[in-house]
Parts: structure tokens; sequence; C-alpha cells
């Protein structure tokens, strides 16, 4: 037996070595390699699952050690899966970059370790980067561009972005595919499907498969450079009124589903404060502007933006006018709301912001939160159930509230949570994403829950659901009606941003200096 498990294994070791040998002289980068891959995330996985079911296994549940042992099981935990992100890159950074937006859905220490994924994307060779703009535009790199930067401008999952001039001298950003990901993505995909599977088997509380289901839909659309083009044109029309917003033009004839050409956007990261210190940039202008274009965006459109991580938006001083601008970047990813949708998450918002406990759970219900509509209130605002009630437009965010919100969020366990992810409308999922990094950008900027935001978010709430009304009517009278009613709402959420502005005003705080002087 011993001789024929020997003769076994040095075959075995023979066929391996000959396999590499053929792959190594054939410049084969294991990295590709499907079974290599597969081999890593499975390999993974088990290390992951296995430290959870043996570490936990003799610790009281409830105790203080229980919760400090599982706080070092999700940091290990955590650290592999981003170790497993970068190696496997493409698809994998991505559903990690995912994962690392979700704060107060996901246990910190998951997502303060998956956030450094964003700037741990990897690079193309420069040869990778000519191959594509060879197989797809059909030229050569010099015929096209009378300058190319070899250094990427930045990398990202799916791709990196490189300056160059055209011919007429006009200044452009290329952004070029990585080419092993279009190949990779569906793959990994399967991959991921069939881990999370076998995570659920062991452990049936953890049900992530809306992960997966996010993958397979928004993956094929985020790698078509054409459908970015498209929505990045969509949105600027949609948002024409907004002066202070820039959308770079997409050129047309250099740009194919792996390679976007637009124009060249000068800027720094939004939440580079010292940028916006040094260029004379007010933080609170930024914060407010960005707040009205994607209130009208999620309430007014439908048609949301789902990726704002600071890399995504830029801001600047226009040279011409001296005004502050807002550019945004990378299209790939839009969420498309349906109108009953909208409508419910409008009403729902309105109620959180007046502290509407009745509407708070009336309209969580209605987008699938059921039994669970203080936690979904709580994550969607990143509030407390304590300012919730009190209405979060009155209460002021305070570090002991964060400390609540983290505290009140390990009481609900992972089979809570996880079915809550999986009861909501799938629309949701991304808005709980692009809330979480609005929020991220706000609490740099230190803007975060100011009045003027619920400000814009009430105006647009309230101009979305007067023009669904009009819509369902053909009466004068009620049309009438509808509209004095809109203005009238409008007219008072003024009157309060007056007061507020009064109420901050130089002249507010010299009447209280002479106040307090008569009384003393």
């Amino acid at each position: 037996m011993a001789v024929r498990l020997l003769k076994v294994s040095s075959v075995a070791t023979a066929v391996f070595a000959s396999s590499g040998f053929y792959l190594y002289s054939k410049n084969v980068d294991f990295n590709d390699l499907s079974i290599i891959r597969f081999g890593r995330a499975a390999a993974t996985t088990a290390v992951i699952s296995y430290d959870y079911l043996t570490t936990l296994r003799d610790v009281q549940y409830g105790t203080e050690e229980y919760w400090a042992v599982k706080s070092k099981v999700h940091r290990r935990s955590a650290e592999r899966l981003r170790d497993l992100c970068c190696a496997n890159r493409g698809t994998f950074i991505k559903v990690g970059q995912h994962l690392g937006s979700l704060d107060y859905l996901l246990p910190e220490e998951y997502t303060s370790t998956l956030k450094v994924l964003h700037s741990r994307a990897p690079q193309s060779s420069m040869e990778e980067i000519r191959q594509v703009i060879r197989e797809d535009l059909g030229q050569e790199l010099s015929d096209l561009f009378i300058q190319f930067e070899e250094k990427p401008q930045g990398a990202a999952s799916l791709a990196q972005v490189h300056k160059a001039v055209l011919p007429d001298g006009r200044t452009v950003a290329v952004k070029v595919q990585h080419p092993k990901v279009q190949r990779q993505s569906s793959k990994d995909i399967v991959v991921m499907e069939f881990l999370l599977q076998v995570v659920h088997w062991l452990f049936p509380d953890v049900a992530f498969m809306w992960l997966v289901e996010e993958a397979k839909k928004n993956m094929p659309l985020e790698l078509d450079f054409l459908n970015e083009g498209r929505n990045a044109e969509k949105i600027a029309d949609m948002l024409k009124q907004f002066m202070f917003l820039k959308i770079p033009k997409i050129h047309w004839d250099l740009s194919t589903k792996r390679i976007l050409t637009m124009d060249f956007a000068e800027g720094g990261q939004v939440n580079d404060r010292e940028y916006m210190r040094k260029h004379g940039i007010n933080v609170n202008e930024i914060s407010r502007n960005l707040g009205k274009i994607y209130s009208e965006m999620i309430f007014v459109n439908g048609f949301v933006h789902c990726d704002p991580h600071p890399g995504n938006v830029l801001v600047r001083k226009c040279p011409e006018s001296n005004k502050t601008e807002i550019v945004l970047l990378d299209h790939g990813l839009y969420q498309v709301l349906n109108q009953d949708f909208r409508l419910d998450y409008c009403r729902l918002w309105q109620s959180l912001i007046k502290g509407d406990l009745k509407g708070i759970e009336r309209y969580s219900r209605r987008l699938g939160a059921g039994d669970l509509y203080p936690l979904f209130a709580c994550v969607l605002t990143a509030r407390s159930w304590t300012s919730v009630n009190a209405g979060i437009s009155q209460t002021p965010v305070t570090q002991s509230e964060d400390v609540e919100i983290r505290t009140n969020a390990a009481l609900y366990s992972v089979q809570q949570i996880s079915e809550l992810l999986n009861r909501v409308p799938r629309q949701m999922l991304l808005l709980l994403k692009t809330n979480d990094l609005l929020r991220g950008i706000e609490t740099i900027l230190q803007t975060r829950a100011s009045s003027s935001s619920f400000i814009n978010m009430s105006r647009c709430c309230t101009r979305a659901i007067a023009r669904h009304k009009r819509s369902k009517t053909k009466s004068r009278t009620r049309l009438l009606q509808i509209s004095l009613c809109e203005l009238w709402s409008l007219c008072q959420i003024d009157l309060y941003e007056l007061m507020l502005w009064l109420r901050s005003s130089a002249l507010a705080r010299w009447v209280r200096y002479l106040l307090n002087l008569h009384h003393s």
C-alpha cells in the first residue's frame, strides 16, 4: 500500500512539476488561472469558517469575554478577506469595496479593514494598455494621442485612467479596462456564489446571497464603458439646472466597451480639506451642494449615481468665474428607482426628519423592513433610535451617539441583519451603500447631519410627491389645491431655513449680546 501510494505521489508530483514548467515557459500568470483563484478563495473561506467555529465554541455567549474574543475573530477574518481581495483582484476588490462601505450594517472590524481596498487596486502594464487600445480602436496609441502619460492618474478595481493629449491639443482622460477583468468576472461571481452557499450551510444565520445577486446584475453594466458614457450624458442633462455641477464630456469616437475617453478634469478629492483650505473652497458650500445633487437624483429623478467615494467626487475653483464646482466622475454604477419605491422612500424620509413614528413604521414596512423597522431606520440614518424618536433634524450628531449606534447594532444578530438585507427591495441595497459613502464624506468635512442637508431633502421630497399627485388627476380644482399645498410647504421650509440663518448670523449674536447686557 505504501509503495503504491509512493508511486501515485511520484506521478502526481511529476505531472504538477511538468505542468508548472509548461505554464512558466508560456509566461502564464498563475493569478489568471481559475483553479488558483478558486483555491485561494476556498482556502480563505475554510480558514475563516474554522476560526469562528472553534474560537467561539468554548466562550459563554453574552459575556464581556465573548464580545472581546468575537471582535478579535472579526478582525482576523476581515484581514484574511482583504488579503484575498488583493490577491484575486478585479471582481473580488469591487465586492470588497462594497462591503467596506456598509458602515452600521457590518461589524466595524470588517468595514474599517476593507476600506483600504480603495487604495489597493491593481495596475495594468503599459503593454497591456497599448494592447487594449490596439484591439478596440484599431490603431496604435501613438497614432491617436500626441502625448500619453504612462503613470495612471488613478487605478481602480476594473480600470485605470491615463492623462493624454489629442492631436488638436485638447487634454483628455482615457479610462482603460484591465484586460483580464472581463474574462474573469463571470467565473469569480460563480465562485463567490458557491462559497457563500457553503458558508450559509455552515452558519444558517449568515445569508449574504444578496451580495452575489447585486454583483451578477451590476458587473456587466460596470464593465460596459459605453453604458457609463450614456449614464454620464443622461445625468448631465437631468441636473443641468445645477451650474456648479460638472460632468466631463465624452469623446465617443475614442470610446468602446473597454475604453472611455472624456475631457480631463482638474480638482482635489472631496475629502481633501487641505486642498480646499489652500484654494479657498468653503466645505459647507461643498457639503450643501453635494446634498442638493443627491437629493435631486434620489427623490425627484430616481436615477442615482451609486459610487460617490472621494476619488469620484472632485472639487475646484473655476478659473474664469472663481465659483466653486463639483466634478462627478465614474458613471458606471447607477440605480434606477421605480416610482412606488421612490415615493415610499420620500415619505419615509419626511417621517424621519419630523420624528413621525407612525410614518416611520408604516413606510419602513412598505419598504420590506417588517418588524425590524427600528433597525432599518437607524441603518438608513446612521442615527440612534433616541434621535429617530425625536426627529433627526432636531438632534445634533454627537460622538456618544456614534458609540450608542455601534452598541445597539451589536445587539442585533447577524441573522437579523442578513434577514433585513434579504427582505428590502434590491434597489435599497445600493442606496444604503450610497448613503454610507456620502456620510463618510460629511464626517471628514465635519458637516454631518447639518440642517442644510435636511432642508434640501425636504424640498425634493415635497416636490416629488406633489408632482406625482398632479400626474394622477385631471381636475383643475385638485391641481390648484396640490400646487398651493406644495407652495405652502416649500414656503414653510424657506422660512425655517431663514430662521436658522438668522439664529446663526452675526446680527442674532449681537442681539443676544445686548439682551444679556440688559438682563445683567
